[in-house]
């Protein structure tokens, strides 16, 4: 019983070193493939909670290049019935934009700010948000970090 007792109390709490962070470059084909769904497996790599690694107060996420954004599919009437919101400060500035606008104008920041919202609202979000590159169509200029295809369960 004593030996237990001794055995537990030597065990201690693996930290991540900065030496021990490897981030790697992930791809993903947005063609059909769900907003919101889409969206929450690329939050989970941004954060890192795939790794075993994972700690919640630290930037150990990889890399992610989301491709052909213009084609991404929405369920639903989203297309009409889905609002963003801007406020100016100012008495009369609310703007509405609905979806459809959002994606003729730029189908990129659709994408973006959808993963946006699954991160958390403080500055490590910031910080792995900046680890996301959206491209409206097929082409990116990220060919020399050799990005994997990212297998998303949707």
């Amino acid at each position: 019983m004593f030996a237990e007792v001794e055995r537990f109390q030597a065990m201690k709490t693996h930290t991540v070193k900065a030496d021990d962070i490897v981030q790697e470059w992930h791809i993903v084909d947005a063609a059909g493939k769900p907003l919101g769904r889409m969206a929450s497996e690329i939050a989970v790599v941004l954060r890192g909670k795939h790794k075993p690694t994972y700690s919640p107060h630290l930037d150990l996420g990889d890399h992610v290049i989301v491709v052909n954004a213009e084609k991404v599919q929405l369920t639903g009437g989203k297309r009409q019935k889905k609002l963003y919101y801007r406020y100016s400060g100012y008495q009369g500035g609310l703007k509405v934009t609905t979806l459809q606008e959002a994606m003729k104008k730029d189908p990129a920041k659709v994408v973006a700010h959808a993963v946006r919202g699954m991160l958390p609202h403080n500055r490590l979000g910031r910080k792995l948000l900046k680890k996301l590159k959206v491209y409206s169509g097929a082409l990116h200029p990220h060919k020399a970090q050799k990005p994997k295809e990212l297998g998303l369960n949707l």
